[in-house]
């Protein structure tokens, strides 16, 4: 019997790839990074790899407008807001983008693993 592993990266809400039921517990758990309309689009529960790679694009979407919130800020909201507020805001969307880079990686360790990659051990 293989030992089941589990890549750095991968979300802890998703059983690792090979377990029973791990199919579900991805799904479920990218169909939370996407936009909530997406659960009503039977055709990507039926087929994951076409869910992982709706999320990987609404990620990568999200990362580029949290990118251009930081390089907007301070000319967008300067006479609307005061200068602790803006700066505020930039350091969301700095938590923001930190945070979908985590989830930009473990949607694709998904996608792979739908796709047949196999994980191993590394020494």
């Amino acid at each position: 019997m293989t030992a089941v592993v589990v890549p750095a990266g991968w979300p802890e809400q998703v059983r690792p790839p090979g377990v029973p039921w791990w199919e579900d517990s991805a799904v479920g758990w990218l169909l939370d990074q996407c936009p909530p309309d997406y659960r009503m689009y039977a055709g990507l529960k039926r087929h994951p790899v076409v869910l992982a790679r709706f999320a990987a694009l609404h990620t990568e979407a999200s990362i580029q407008a949290a990118e251009r919130g930081i390089s907007e800020a301070r000319t967008s909201l300067r006479d609307f807001l005061p200068t602790e507020s803006v700066e505020g805001a930039i350091a969301m969307w700095e938590r923001e983008g930190a945070r979908l880079l985590g989830v930009r990686r473990a949607v694709g360790l998904i996608e792979d693993a739908f796709r047949g990659r196999q994980f191993r051990a590394r020494l």
